[in-house]
């Protein structure tokens, strides 16, 4: 296989690490620089401010709730889309891949219109005192629906290339539907839904557009973790959103190095799987 000449290779690489640079390493660098640009005390009294700690909780509740019912969506999405064929699958897809084109904002829009005072359904919760819009529910509605293709998208791939001959096999032999998800599908998309919960997770984070058109910007109580910092940098309390800022970065931290952990971890898995073929 002919190589492209080395000088042509170091220029792309080095294209390739200062726009990482550029783009990724400054501004991570920059939270944290402008974070303890007053002294770690001023930064520990930055996380430690009550409405801070109150929005990272809500960002963290959120999350609790959006990403585990978008991971149960996606499998009985995936499932149903590779499995059975029905009237409208094509339109469901397209559902379903739509939080990729709708702006966030419009999103948020379009639920204050469904379950505002004035809404198709405010009359309804109003009369059920039941609060969505300017609530920790309509945050949770607004995540989910802005995270809700990652898992599915992630696994209808998976399921469409292992095919069905397993499950039939497994189905004739008198095990139970749910066994048969147990035992043969379960274990051949194990990674691609792991991958799909990081990434719904990744998104579920930093999600600001939908967000904040639901929360009313309730200090304390509707602001998550974007949002807070928002608040406090058009304070002009710099050091404080760059705090709050870092906590963010060290949530991706951790989400990014579960990430590599996983891709590592489906190379040695495909790796064994061409061996063992090849043997």
């Amino acid at each position: 296989m002919k190589q492209e000449p080395l000088i042509v290779r170091s220029f792309l690489i080095g294209i390739v690490f200062f726009l990482t640079g550029l783009i990724l390493i400054l501004p991570i660098y920059t939270v944290f620089y402008e974070a303890f640009s007053k002294g770690f005390d001023a930064y520990w009294e930055g996380i430690l401010e009550p409405d801070t700690i109150s929005a990272f909780r809500l960002t963290l509740l959120v999350i609790g709730i959006a990403v585990p019912l978008n991971t149960i969506f996606g499998i009985f999405a995936a499932f149903s889309l590779t499995r059975f064929e029905f009237p409208g699958k094509s339109w469901i897809l397209t559902i379903i891949d739509s939080p990729f084109s709708v702006s966030p904002v419009i999103s948020g829009l379009i639920f204050i219109l469904l379950f505002g005072r004035q809404g198709w359904f405010g009359p309804w919760l109003e009369e059920l005192d039941f609060k969505i819009v300017f609530n920790t529910p309509g945050l949770v509605i607004a995540t989910i629906f802005i995270t809700l293709p990652f898992v599915a998208r992630e696994l209808i791939p998976l399921l469409e290339a292992t095919g069905m001959e397993e499950e039939e096999a497994g189905l004739l032999l008198g095990a139970s539907p749910i066994k048969v998800f147990l035992k043969i599908v379960a274990p051949g998309i194990k990674y691609g839904l792991l991958y799909g919960v990081i990434l719904c997770n990744a998104r579920a984070m930093g999600e600001f557009g939908a967000v904040s058109v639901l929360s009313g910007h309730i200090r304390g109580q509707t602001n998550t973790l974007p949002l807070q910092i928002e608040v406090l940098y058009n304070e002009y309390n710099s050091v404080a959103a760059f705090s709050a800022a870092s906590l963010l970065v060290f949530l991706s931290l951790i989400t990014l190095v579960a990430k590599q952990i996983l891709e590592r971890k489906i190379k040695i898995v495909k790796k064994e799987e061409f061996l063992q073929e090849e043997v």
